[in-house]
């Protein structure tokens, strides 16, 4: 039986969320994010990022989270700036295109934007010609494992504000980021850099959900409309709220962001003892190691991950995710299968 190391999201969600929804399953509760679950999440986020002021609305996907948000504030003629990694220009099967808004990509070695790379997209014109840039999109932690550091979050913000450009960061691996080594953001320093962005559960042991959250009080009118007219204002959004209030409770999503980030790490260790290299410097639950493809393919008969990119030499780069669940036992194991088969293919 194959132990799948393919994404963050195979399991379930944790106990502490299964006995809270078994215990309150036949409690009455007001619809449409108004339960007290939801508010008791709502809290919780607030006091996490400091500013009581901002706004939060819990939906179903990290997808639908991009959808609902670019959607809502771009207008017609506007596009957003994005890494060429990032998750709405390579996984997300054209959705942001599909509601007419042009993603204008750029290229980076680690995932991450910088003023500098942004620039010549907001220099481009004659006015009225082209597309005109409106938000910035960026990922924490990125597609492919790494993180922004404050000081990168502050001069791109900066630069953000300077040229009228919202600046909006995916945060489907947010807890990872914030519990990788050598982090030193806070979800307070994200709300005061960022005008809008969003927490996720589904990969941090939630079930489903993730936790949008407008910091910049001039957006936030009437977007709940928007909301609602993409189908993504849940009835029993109780169910979202519950997970919420329990990851967040005694910074429980933190400690299991923090195993999963282990647990990759005790992997990138040792794979960097027998010699391999990385495509990135990961410091998340994400790595990219760089394998004989002789290697691969006897691994992949007893492990799921990703092909994640062809080099040269008969090599290839893998991802390899682990997860809130993933246990020692297995990383421990697959590390000795490698060590095997490595000394057995030389």
């Amino acid at each position: 039986m194959l132990y799948s190391f393919t994404n963050d999201y195979s399991e379930g969600c944790h106990p502490n969320i299964l006995q809270r929804l078994t215990e309150t399953n036949l409690t009455q509760q007001a619809g449409y994010g108004n339960d007290a679950f939801t508010l008791e999440s709502v809290a919780a986020i607030k006091q996490l990022c400091q500013r009581p002021e901002v706004d939060v609305h819990l939906v179903a996907g990290g997808t639908l989270a991009n959808l609902i948000v670019l959607g809502a504030f771009l207008k017609t003629y506007e596009s957003v700036i994005a890494a060429e990694t990032g998750h709405i220009n390579q996984h997300e099967a054209g959705a942001i295109e599909a509601t007419g808004h042009k993603i204008e990509t750029v290229a980076t070695p680690d995932g991450k934007l910088r003023p500098e790379a942004i620039r010549p997209l907001i220099n481009k014109f004659p006015e009225y010609h082209t597309v005109k840039p409106r938000i910035v999109y960026i990922s924490n932690s990125t597609e492919i494992g790494t993180i922004y550091t404050k000081r990168e979050l502050e001069e791109l913000s900066e630069f953000c504000r300077q040229n009228n450009l919202l600046l909006y960061m995916d945060g489907a691996r947010m807890a990872m980021a914030l519990t990788a080594q050598g982090n030193d953001l806070t979800l307070a320093d994200i709300a005061a850099l960022t005008d809008i962005f969003y927490l996720g559960a589904t990969k941090c042991g939630g079930l489903i959900g993730e936790a949008i959250v407008l910091a910049n009080v001039s957006l936030q009118k009437d977007f709940k409309y928007y909301i609602k007219q993409r189908g993504a204002l849940m009835a029993k959004g109780r169910l979202f709220g519950m997970q919420f209030a329990e990851l967040l409770r005694d910074n429980l999503m933190f400690e299991l962001a923090g195993h999963a980030n282990a647990m990759a790490q005790r992997m990138a260790s040792q794979l960097q003892r027998l010699g391999y290299s990385f495509l990135t410097q990961s410091q998340t639950n994400q790595i990219f190691p760089i394998l004989p493809d002789a290697l691969i393919t006897e691994l992949s008969k007893k492990y799921g991950f990703f092909v994640w990119r062809k080099m040269p030499e008969g090599t290839s780069a893998i991802r390899l995710i682990t997860s809130w669940a993933t246990p020692q036992e297995q990383v421990d194991q697959f590390l000795q299968e490698v060590t095997d088969l490595s000394e057995r293919l030389k």
